[in-house]
């Protein structure tokens, strides 16, 4: 169950109506019709109108007088919020669109972790070297099926983060989180993906020796990996799916 689905029939209506916005179901422009809305989710005036200022924080949906409520365009949304990020993998959205996403998302990791992996070389502390030791630690018991491989990953990346002991790159795992958790769902589930180990191994290592160059070169090619795996698990699942 997701965050906002657990907050009762507030979160449900919230998670409902952002699913049809990010799917296209209620398309860009489109004006909503409040009281079918509430008819058909079942529930009140009140509660959908509160669900609906949590998805105008972030940019989806805008109220205006003699026009009423409507879906703002996609360039206004908050595409880098967590929920957004979230509800855009959760939604079922088509294979092709989650590819997309992730890549575009691995661009970023791409940028963000390759610069803060140089500051966590050089800022970390004692206490973040146990942090990630016992993150990597984690990740070799393959045992504990796809969840603790992704938990693993998300403890690992949020530690080296945490290890830059710079508060805003820390935010960044809010944004980074979402798509590594359904990238990491997607490769772990999967037979295909290579071991994550020895590529986290060197990142630490580089980190532990206190190596800036060492450690973004490391990331590097932990993040080419990272993509390597994805390719080749959609390649194979589409084949599959082909050959059926």
């Amino acid at each position: 169950m997701t965050p906002y689905a657990r907050r009762g029939v507030h979160g449900q209506t919230v998670e409902a109506l952002a699913r049809r916005v990010l799917s296209g179901e209620i398309p860009e422009g489109a004006t909503l019709d409040l009281v079918a809305l509430q008819a058909e989710l079942d529930v009140s005036l009140t509660a959908l109108r509160e669900s609906l200022k949590v998805l105008a924080a972030k940019g989806m949906v805008d109220a205006r007088q003699k026009r009423g409520t409507f879906v703002r365009a996609r360039a206004d949304w908050n595409l880098l919020d967590a929920d957004v990020l979230r509800w855009q993998f959760a939604g079922g959205t088509a294979a092709g669109a989650d590819l997309s996403l992730l890549r575009n998302l691995g661009e970023v990791r791409g940028i963000v972790e390759s610069a803060a992996i140089r500051l966590a070389a050089v800022r970390r502390t004692d206490d973040d070297l146990t942090a990630l030791d016992a993150a990597l630690a984690a990740m070799a018991h393959q045992d504990g099926g796809a969840a603790h491989a992704v938990e693993a990953d998300l403890a690992f990346h949020r530690a080296l983060l945490a290890a830059t002991h710079n508060e805003l790159l820390e935010r960044m795992e809010m944004v980074i989180e979402s798509g590594l958790a359904h990238r990491d769902q997607i490769v772990h589930s999967s037979p295909h993906g290579t071991d994550p180990v020895p590529s986290h191994r060197a990142v630490l290592n580089a980190v532990r020796d206190r190596d800036p160059d060492a450690a973004e070169a490391a990331m590097r090619a932990l993040l080419d990996q990272a993509v390597r795996d994805l390719d080749l698990v959609h390649g194979a699942d589409s084949g599959a799916e082909d050959a059926r």
